[in-house]
């Protein structure tokens, strides 16, 4: 049976994709008429390139074994992907880098109290499923990046273990201090749930996958199904949030002659041992909690009643790791630009991988080979792209980022000069296409997604994603903005893969696009992401990985190839505009809920109400927030919206006037656009981390993957720091004011241009 949204999207399958685009001759914007038909005709030629079956082909090959950083496999796959690159065509090389990635040496969860369980800490191999059984070379089970420690103390269960739940712990009268917390994924980035235990005393971290999350909950079970098994785990890294990368050279590239912290010094490993463990070994640790009962939406999928605790629940945690340096193997192939040779458009995907990894990366990494190839059958053709594109399959992606952020920090000037933009790409599967990134990117991305035809209804990518967006709507405002608005919204970027260094760090304006949505499961970061899981439960036809080939190649070759950069900048104004107003709402919010907290402390409500025969701590009067001075952002979202709005003038007009064929004229232009993510930046970065000098975008520091936007004041206002969120307007109002002062000069170039036709 269909479902209500797949109906309403086959009723405008009859649209052709012509149609859909607004036609094949229309002039694409920033290209002169002569250049615009040029440029859709060697695109349509490239969409008609990639293949699926050479996507499966990559697929099976590269995840043929673990290729974890440091093992053997992880460094013949970077060199059998650099002889790809090279035998199409493309000049390409590797960079290494050293970082300190710790791999288990000793691992222990044992319930000590009221009974005794050992938990098993392994991943069963699969009869049916032919990789997971190459235990010896499998990394195991664990948490990168936690500290050494041998523990034993009560057990408490944290829910997902993020601050707002220990907020409910504290309403129970629930201390955690010299204890052990148990959390389950989810909620947050895994991160944050170690580092908000050790800030409330906790002495070590459990984390494990519930079924209701991404096991049985959500259907059948791997290999039944695609969703995660009973002794399924999740590995991952746990570095803080301070900064990406390798944790012993913030902003410097690891070489080997950097100069490192010790490791002891080293903000972002964790101060308490954390180990993640699958539902099965977390089913009789729960079991032995008592205490108070878990509140109704803390409680999972596993047959039991949770229980907060502590006690009787007593368990021994032990954690140790090899703090080894090891080689991260960036790839990098460059098509060299004919007109525009230190104009760098940037594509990227990471090859490295926690064991197998076909969904996560190698679907992604596959789909921008076969750009690559692709790219190279149309060099044999005679295309010459004007500005220089770059390949990058990065190393070491899943500790933190890792080889990525090296060759940024170690290139950092050069990319400053030199970025054009930045595509990423991070796992593919079946169903709709998403992108978040850059606001001045939105017009952009959502051009290219309708030329791409979604493989199950003949839609145009963009066409299928608007529709979804109706359809998901909360609330009929937002609706009726799907419906209506002329470009859908993307998404703003946080953390959690190779984008980050780009946006953040340099201020390169940087795109994260995928399809998925179609594609359930619960193999994330376990032995089961392997090419049988891929082939039977991801993309089984690699449809879609063909379909992100051709969305991410146009991409490239549109910026790549495009008179006038085409950035916009009216949608980024309404955005950041949106951004101020959410901020204000926060902070009215907040008074309007404190005020009523501290009036129903004065009235005994949370006494009277509280049940009598179980523990409860009613909360304590806080401050009311003061009211904030705004004005400086409200002045700067105005100026930038005049300005967004003269450049959208300006542009028309020239394009109507006719882009000039002499680009020395376009080049001050183009200089400019090129600059407008960094206008965005501040040299000095984040107060708290300054690593991070994007004051539009950043991730939150107690959310990691999570974007909190406008952070120089969004981030102290959720911690209530009131003063720091003050001081912080000034800085997010600066960076916004540099920005419409930039756009407001390329308007006046470009008017200029257009005033001399």
């Amino acid at each position: 049976m269909r479902s209500p949204l797949v109906a309403l999207l086959l009723t405008f399958s009859t649209f052709s994709l012509q149609a859909q685009t607004g036609g094949a001759s229309s002039t694409l914007p920033g290209y002169s008429a002569q250049n615009s038909t040029t440029e859709q005709q060697w695109e349509e030629k490239f969409r008609a390139m990639p293949q699926p079956g050479n996507l499966k082909n990559y697929m099976q090959r590269l995840s043929a074994r673990p290729h974890n950083v440091g093992s053997p496999y992880d460094k013949d796959n970077a060199e059998w992907i650099l002889a790809q690159f090279k035998s199409w065509g493309l000049d390409a090389h590797i960079e290494e880098f050293d970082v300190l990635f710790p791999t288990p040496k000793e691992r222990l969860v044992e319930l000590v109290a009221p009974t005794h369980y050992l938990a098993k800490l392994q991943e069963p191999a699969v009869t049916v499923d032919p990789t997971s059984n190459q235990q010896k070379e499998q990394l195991p089970t664990y948490n990168a990046y936690s500290a050494d420690g041998d523990v034993t103390g009560p057990l408490v269960y944290v829910n997902f273990g993020m601050r707002e739940d220990y907020e409910k712990l504290d309403r129970l009268g629930i201390s955690v201090k010299g204890a052990i917390v148990i959390a389950r994924y989810g909620g947050g980035w895994r991160g944050i749930k170690p580092k908000v235990a050790a800030e409330h005393g906790a002495i070590g971290c459990i984390i494990y996958s519930d079924p209701k999350d991404d096991g049985y909950g959500g259907g059948d079970v791997f290999p039944k199904g695609p969703f995660r098994p009973a002794d399924g785990v999740q590995r991952g890294s746990v570095e803080d949030t301070q900064y990406p990368g390798d944790p012993l050279t913030p902003g410097v590239g690891a070489t080997k002659d950097a100069k490192r912290l010790a490791i002891k010094d080293s903000p972002v490993i964790q101060k308490i041992p954390v180990l993640p463990i699958s539902y099965a070994d977390a089913k009789p640790l729960l079991e032995a909690i008592a205490g108070p009962d878990a509140p109704e939406e803390w409680r999972g999928g596993l047959p039991l009643p949770y229980h907060v605790g502590p006690g009787p629940a007593k368990v021994h945690l032990k954690m140790y790791s090899n703090w080894d340096i090891k080689p991260v193997y960036d790839v990098i192939a460059k098509i060299p630009g004919a007109q525009f040779p230190d104009e760098w458009v940037i594509r990227g995907n990471h090859h490295d991988a926690w064991v197998n990894g076909a969904e996560d990366p190698l679907s992604g990494q596959v789909a921008m080979m076969e750009e690559a190839r692709s790219m190279g059958e149309l060099l044999k053709q005679g295309w010459k792209p004007k500005r220089t594109i770059i390949f990058c399959a990065w190393d070491g992606e899943e500790p933190g980022l890792l080889g990525s952020t090296e060759w940024v920090e170690t290139h950092d000037k050069e990319l400053a000069e030199h970025a054009v933009m930045y595509v990423n790409s991070d796992g593919n599967g079946r169903g709709f296409f998403h992108a978040s990134g850059s606001h001045s990117l939105e017009r952009f991305v959502n051009d290219v997604s309708k030329t791409v035809q979604d493989p199950e209804t003949k839609l145009t990518a963009w066409q299928r994603a608007h529709l979804q967006r109706i359809a998901r709507a909360k609330t009929s405002e937002d609706r009726q903005e799907a419906r209506h608005r002329g470009d859908s919204r993307i998404g703003a970027l946080g953390d959690g893969s190779d984008y980050a260094p780009f946006l953040d760090h340099i201020g390169v304006a940087a795109l994260n696009i995928g399809y998925g949505g179609e594609t359930d499961g619960g193999i994330y970061h376990s032995i089961y992401d392997d090419f049988y899981w891929y082939t039977h439960f991801g993309d089984p036809t690699f449809e879609y990985g063909r379909a992100l080939s051709q969305t991410g190649g146009t991409l490239l070759m549109r910026m790549a190839d495009a008179d006038v950069l085409p950035f916009e900048f009216t949608d980024a104004s309404d955005t950041v505009a949106k951004y101020v107003t959410e901020l204000k709402k926060i902070l009215k919010d907040k008074q309007d809920e404190i005020t009523e907290k501290n009036t129903e402390i004065d009235e005994g409500v949370f006494t009277a109400t509280a049940d009598p025969t179980k523990p409860y701590v009613p909360p304590t009067k806080e401050t009311v927030p003061p009211f904030l001075n705004f004005a400086p952002l409200d002045n700067a979202v105005v100026n930038f919206k005049n300005s967004a709005d003269r450049y959208e003038k300006a542009l028309k007009a020239l394009q109507k006037a006719g882009i000039p064929a002499d680009d020395a004229k376009l080049a001050d232009v183009n200089k400019m656009l090129i600059e407008s993510e960094r206008a965005y930046t501040n040299p000095k970065g984040l107060p708290e981390r300054p690593w991070f000098k994007h004051m539009i975008y950043a991730p939150g520091a107690y959310t990691g993957y999570g974007v909190k936007t406008i952070p120089a004041v969004h981030e102290p206002m959720d911690a209530k720091n009131w003063k720091a969120a003050e001081d912080g307007v000034p800085m997010a109002a600066q960076a916004i004011e540099a920005e419409a002062t930039l756009v407001g000069h390329a308007a006046d170039a470009m008017e200029k241009i257009a005033g001399e036709k």
